[in-house]
């Protein structure tokens, strides 16, 4: 019987995985030059973690986490998001006593045992970021400027920000009741998920996705109309730096968060070129999480991108393997090991390049350079060998001349080298 991949966890083939190293690379150049450094943590915590820092109530913790007992009977599970890990991480190594603010960034696989669907799996990927240490409305502002500048480096299309604010322990109580008795009034029209927790979690009952529930609650209270003065007045002040930073966004007061450490500025990235889940990357501050995971109280802010969904949203625009720089084609057994050292040096030095290994003809070996969109083909044998010479040929250019073997080698560099720092 054939052994397959287990669903919803799916493999990123060549083809496709140049596009996701893409992705990848141009989020550590745009987060490097904003101060963020890397950090990786393992994709397995205590399950306490996640109960402490996203919730028991919450969907993730109910119904969508991979938990199970070690051989000493630990409860364990598989990360389901980014931020609780890499909190963890900077209380248990004390980071905040190199630096009185944190900057950092994550790149990685999550798990969540939902139904697959469109750009969604049960292992996902993630490209997140966090700062700890700053509550000013500034740096609020700066992380939407930074998300906003990765999507327009990479040309992600139809990608819009909107902002909302959760308030804090101090605004949150009351409006936490008010919402509560206006869905009371409403319950038979709600779906059975949000019939059981709309008093446990009723925020959650404004984002669920059923239509009868978006038609309940249109006009429940909003949250931005319950804010204490310090939230309103943060909240207005992320908006005015996000104006002077030229940053668009829209004010989306039905926006919460599925995670309970969520105050003050929440926002998403959505789009609508993938249907209901439309969200690419979401985020917002959580002031209250690192002290209530045991470590010091400093506030902080984040976000989690979802690089599934940015490589369906880039599509046809796929990023194009590298072309080898040369392909050298042998003939004959000396050919072939004269061919072989040079690949090898040249590869040492840094040059992708390519060969045949298995003695087929020249024609066969010329096809699959064009195959390779080779920029140029190296034919060497026994009859060059003996003259002292080697063909190369310029694939784009479809001309062809014969060099020297005496300096080949660094005839090949010298040009490489040259049009690889002119590019």
């Amino acid at each position: 019987m054939n052994i397959t991949g287990i669903k919803g966890m799916n493999d990123i083939l060549p083809g496709d995985i140049e596009t996701w190293q893409h992705l990848e690379e141009q989020a550590r150049q745009v987060f490097g030059a904003f101060g963020y450094r890397e950090i990786r943590v393992p994709v397995v915590e205590k399950t306490d973690l996640f109960c402490r820092s996203i919730g028991e109530t919450t969907d993730i913790v109910e119904k969508e986490m991979y938990t199970f007992s070690d051989k000493g009977g630990t409860s364990m599970t598989l990360r389901p998001e980014g931020t609780a890990p890499v909190m963890r991480s900077f209380i248990q190594h004390k980071l905040y006593a190199q630096d009185p603010v944190s900057k950092l960034y994550y790149i990685g696989p999550m798990f969540r045992h939902e139904r697959p669907q469109k750009g969604r799996y049960r292992q996902f990927h993630q490209i997140g970021a966090e700062v700890i240490g700053v509550d000013d409305p500034k740096i609020d502002a700066q992380v939407l400027a930074m998300l906003s500048h990765y999507f327009a480096t990479t040309k992600i299309p139809d990608v819009a920000l909107q902002i909302n604010s959760l308030g804090c322990p101090e605004c949150r109580p009351d409006y936490r009741e008010a919402l509560i008795k206006f869905l009371e009034q409403r319950l038979q029209a709600l779906c059975a998920d949000c019939q059981r927790r709309y008093t446990s979690n009723p925020l959650r009952v404004l984002d669920c996705k059923v239509p009868g529930c978006k038609e309940a609650t249109i006009e429940a209270p909003a949250m931005l109309e319950n804010l204490c003065i310090g939230c309103d007045t943060h909240f207005n002040q992320v908006k005015e730096h996000l104006d002077a930073l030229s940053v668009d966004y829209t004010v989306n007061q039905r926006m919460v968060r599925g995670l309970d450490y969520y105050t003050k500025t929440t926002f998403e990235m959505i789009t609508g070129s993938l249907g209901a889940q439309n969200a690419i990357a979401a985020g917002g501050r959580y002031d209250g999480l690192i002290k209530d995971l045991g470590g010091p109280a400093l506030p902080g802010i984040g976000f989690a991108i979802g690089l599934e969904r940015l490589a369906l949203l880039l599509g046809e625009q796929r990023i194009a393997p590298p072309r080898p720089e040369l392909f050298i084609a042998t003939l004959g057994e000396a050919g072939t090991k004269a061919g072989f050292a040079l690949l090898t040096s040249l590869q040492r030095q840094g040059i992708l390049a390519e060969m045949e290994y298995t003695g087929k003809s020249l024609k066969a070996q010329l096809r699959r350079a064009d195959k390779l969109n080779t920029r140029r083909v190296l034919i060497l044998g026994e009859d060059e060998l003996e003259r002292g010479v080697a063909q190369l040929r310029y694939m784009d250019e479809s001309s062809q001349e014969e060099i020297d073997l005496n300096g080949l080698e660094s005839r090949l560099l010298r040009e490489i080298n040259s049009e690889t720092n002119g590019a």
